[in-house]
């Protein structure tokens, strides 16, 4: 008998226990579109909406279909710039979270 467990159970069952762990897989998600990693991004997104809201209820509102929503952040997905903004929108006031940018100048 195997005593190993899906990833994704690990991930959703410790996103709807902790809070601060749930922040940080969207933190992670938004800062690997920051560096340019949009697959990484899109696959700790939809790790993100199996383990909390779900595609329905993040599809509804972003007023997009679930299935053009799972697509878009699919391996192969490649959502508009207003669509992806809009999922992550609705995943913010889901999860009633409050996303902020820092800039920071490097100094070379």
């Amino acid at each position: 008998m195997a005593l190993t467990r899906r990833f994704v159970d690990t991930v959703q069952e410790r996103a709807q226990r902790d809070p601060a762990y749930k922040a940080a897989l969207f933190e992670e998600a938004l800062q690997a579109l920051l560096d340019g990693d949009h697959e990484g991004a899109k696959e700790l997104l939809r790790y993100f909406i199996n383990a909390t809201a779900g595609f329905q209820t993040v599809s509804d509102r972003a007023g997009l279909p679930v299935k053009s929503v799972m697509r878009m952040v699919g391996p192969n997905g490649n959502p508009t710039l207003d669509n992806f903004a809009n999922i992550l929108r609705a995943i913010q006031e889901e999860a009633r979270f409050q996303a902020t940018v820092s800039v920071l100048a490097q100094h070379v």
